[in-house]
């Protein structure tokens, strides 16, 4: 039996105190259960009550639910054996309502037991809570020149993708303005993309909705369309949408998160929304396009500008795994000729790896550092860290991908080649007995979400 779990609290741990805090992650119990998505509660206080307690849902393979209950109590006679050894039981979630009835049935007890190589990656692990507003941090409009709100997300009964992008621009010479798009990729068809905008800002005005228009949530506000955490609307000539947005998934830094909170580089990359699903209706050209759970992500840009080149993948690789990927050159003189920074988080059943923000652009100390190279119709991604490296093979076909014109706030311009019916290819391999062999290896056709910017 194994325990893969994440533990959220939404404050510091007390450490003489109590906290409580949530579960998510993966039970297996070999040929029994292997459920990813387990969830259940933990109370941490070892001091205060020499106690901690652990409360996990899971499924199993019969499609009945169970609870995994444990109890540690450590204690400073055996420190080691009381913090690296879980007593166990299960028992079926039909007796979770009649916990105190004396016949209650116990499916299973044992012992579990914390190994101990995995005490360095257990630490690094230890993070601060995120403000609760961590994802409308994300969602507001900054004071840069360029302000970016997309969504992009896949029908899952039709196979038809879609592309909303949304724009707030502060020109170096001229009128801050809103503008944007949407594409539809059905499959069998040309895609469709039309615009909205440009709408002028009033002098002085900081939101993209103007002084005059009352701004309850953040995110992007114009005459033509909306993009909120929870409800993205608007028109264009030939389409129009009217979607609400549901995401229980922690927001993904593609880029470090230092570089959102301190500007340090030029520009930067968050999707709040990672595992977000999308209901509501599409029309296009007076068609019904009915959405129901489809399966994406929202994600926010803000800096300088665009890239000088750049390539970017969002792809759901399966029920709990999502790969995001940005590959990029500086559009600043200095920056132009260095080789691309490459930005890859890879989450599985909650956890992101590499863990070290930099890890993937920079790699330790200048060494081993991701690679890749923005290029049509096709583009690769390499690297290693902790243990596993991945590769990641994109392919835009080119009769499913659309080219929009970009214009940056001073003027230079570049071409977006998108699709949202691309396809991927990631082989993530681990390395044992000093040898790479192969973990999991993905192959999404059709329903992956990709992009190269080119000058």
């Amino acid at each position: 039996m194994t325990l893969d779990l994440r533990v959220d609290a939404s404050s510091a741990i007390r450490l003489f105190g109590s906290t409580t805090a949530a579960v998510l992650g993966r039970v297996r119990i070999g040929g029994w259960a292997d459920d990813l998505r387990a969830s259940g509660s933990m109370l941490i206080a070892p001091l205060s009550q020499g106690r901690i307690d652990y409360h996990v849902r899971f499924t199993a393979l019969d499609g009945h639910e169970y609870i995994l209950e444990g109890h540690k109590s450590p204690t400073w006679r055996s420190p080691l054996r009381s913090m690296t050894i879980l007593p166990i039981r299960l028992r079926p979630a039909e007796e979770e309502a009649d916990q105190e009835s004396s016949s209650s049935s116990v499916g299973g007890e044992g012992l579990l037991r914390f190994r101990l190589r995995t005490l360095p990656s257990f630490a690094a692990s230890w993070r601060l809570p995120a403000p609760t507003d961590c994802a409308e941090t994300l969602t507001a409009a900054r004071q840069d020149r360029l302000n970016v709100w997309y969504s992009t997300f896949t029908d899952p009964d039709t196979g038809t993708g879609y592309w909303l992008h949304h724009e707030l621009v502060r020109p170096v010479n001229g009128t801050p303005y809103t503008h944007g798009w949407a594409a539809v990729y059905q499959p069998d068809t040309p895609p469709v993309i039309d615009r909205f905008g440009p709408h002028s800002l009033p002098e002085g005005t900081s939101s993209s909705a103007g002084d005059s228009v009352p701004v309850k949530l953040p995110g992007f506000h114009s005459p033509s369309a909306i993009a909120t955490a929870h409800e993205l609307r608007g028109r264009t000539e030939q389409l129009a949408w009217d979607l609400k947005v549901t995401a229980d998934s922690a927001p993904l830094h593609t880029f470090p998160r230092l570089t959102w909170k301190r500007r340090v580089l030029p520009a930067v990359h968050a999707v709040p929304q990672a595992q977000a699903r999308y209901s509501g209706s599409v029309h296009l050209e007076g068609r019904l396009l009915p959405l129901a759970d489809a399966l994406g992500a929202s994600a926010r840009i803000a800096g300088r500008g665009n890239a000088h080149h750049w390539a970017w993948l969002h792809a759901d690789l399966d029920d709990d795994t999502v790969l995001e990927v940005v590959t990029a050159v500086s559009g600043l003189p200095l920056l132009r000729h260095l080789p691309p920074l490459v930005f890859l988080r890879l989450r599985r059943a909650g956890r992101d790896w590499p863990r070290g923000d930099w890890r993937s652009p920079l790699g330790v100390m200048g060494v081993g550092r991701f690679r890749g190279r923005p290029q049509l119709p096709t583009w690769t991604v390499q690297g290693h860290a902790g243990g596993r490296r991945i590769t990641v093979r994109v392919h835009l076909p080119e009769e499913s991908r659309t080219a929009v014109g970009y214009t940056d706030p001073d003027g230079s311009r570049a071409t977006c080649h998108n699709s949202e019916r691309a396809d991927v290819h990631v082989c993530l391999e681990q390395r044992r007995g000093g040898r790479w062999k192969p973990e999991q290896v993905w192959d999404v056709r059709g329903t992956a979400h990709a992009e190269v910017g080119l000058r």
